[in-house]
């Protein structure tokens, strides 16, 4: 299949972007994520392992990989996970090798990943990581919208709002931070954010030998130039 952002009409391609979507639960994140799949079909989503059980209507290899504590430590002892760690007693890891051949094609993947994911994803993956934190806009709304769910008994909203705190106070390992107060304008701001970072310069591969090329041909004496 081909993808429309990876051939370029110039001849030069780009390196693919690990856009990670962080922020406390019940911020937004999952319905941004959402949003952002369906406005972009190209973009492929990072499948995490997890120790948890599943839940209602949740799939094994399409929301999560589904695993028990005894794969996961071998997983994590033959070096499968570019990065994992423990969330709320249970474990969760990015596999690397569906992220490696996402980005051989140019292609774009969706992390929906905690502070300590996103922390060791760009230690280990460095400029192809683009980091995105959702702020709410008061904890007491994000509480207001843990109980709206109603998935959580009051003791596990409790965990939830006391993790939120520590979670916030990690927002300054983020290249960008939003306060998601309005849903529709909070995934505008997301989607900006992963276009305007698919044509940095730094992306764009091929870019040298197309201006190369480009002075050869615009240079009125027909020599070329060794500016670059």
């Amino acid at each position: 299949m081909a993808h429309s952002h990876q051939n370029d009409p110039h001849g030069f391609h780009r390196r693919g972007v690990l856009f990670v979507l962080s922020s406390p639960s019940g911020a937004g994140k999952s319905t941004i994520a959402r949003k952002l799949l369906a406005a972009e079909p190209d973009l492929a989503v990072s499948v995490s392992v997890t120790t948890r059980e599943p839940r209602p209507g949740e799939v094994n290899g399409v929301d999560y990989t589904f695993v028990d504590v005894e794969r996961f430590r071998e997983m994590v002892s033959q070096h499968h996970f570019i990065e994992w760690a423990h969330v709320f007693k249970h474990r969760y890891g990015t596999p690397k090798g569906p992220v490696d051949a996402v980005l051989a094609t140019g292609r774009d993947m969706l992390f929906d990943i905690d502070w300590q994911g996103a922390q060791q994803l760009h230690q280990t993956m460095g400029g192809d990581v683009v980091r995105v934190f959702i702020l709410p806009p008061s904890m007491a709304e994000l509480h207001r919208r843990l109980e709206g769910r109603q998935t959580d008994t009051p003791e596990v909203i409790a965990h939830r709002m006391a993790r939120a705190s520590n979670e916030v106070s990690h927002w300054d390992g983020y290249d960008y931070v939003l306060v998601n107060d309005d849903a529709d304008k909070c995934f505008e701001a997301v989607h900006t954010i992963l276009k305007a970072e698919r044509l940095k310069r730094s992306r764009q591969t091929g870019l040298i030998g197309f201006i190369r090329g480009l002075m050869k041909r615009g240079d009125p004496t027909g020599e070329s130039s060794d500016v670059l």
